[in-house]
């Protein structure tokens, strides 16, 4: 079964506080080969995530 554009963004936000199992991560894989949409919302779901992630090194750094 296809995921729906919902289903797709409930999990990729899911696999940023879990490990996805593999049946999630391949039918994740076929959606995003299909809906170029949901695959650049991943990635910038991702890039946020990064960039969240080395700010806060960076501001932990900064007050030492």
């Amino acid at each position: 079964m296809m995921l729906s554009c919902k289903e797709a963004t409930r999990l990729v936000s899911q696999g940023q506080d879990r490990s996805l199992g593999f049946g999630e991560r391949a039918a994740l894989r076929v959606h995003f080969a299909i809906c170029r949409g949901c695959g650049n919302a991943a990635r910038q779901l991702e890039f946020l995530r990064r960039a969240m992630a080395h700010l806060a090194e960076h501001d932990a750094t900064a007050e030492r």
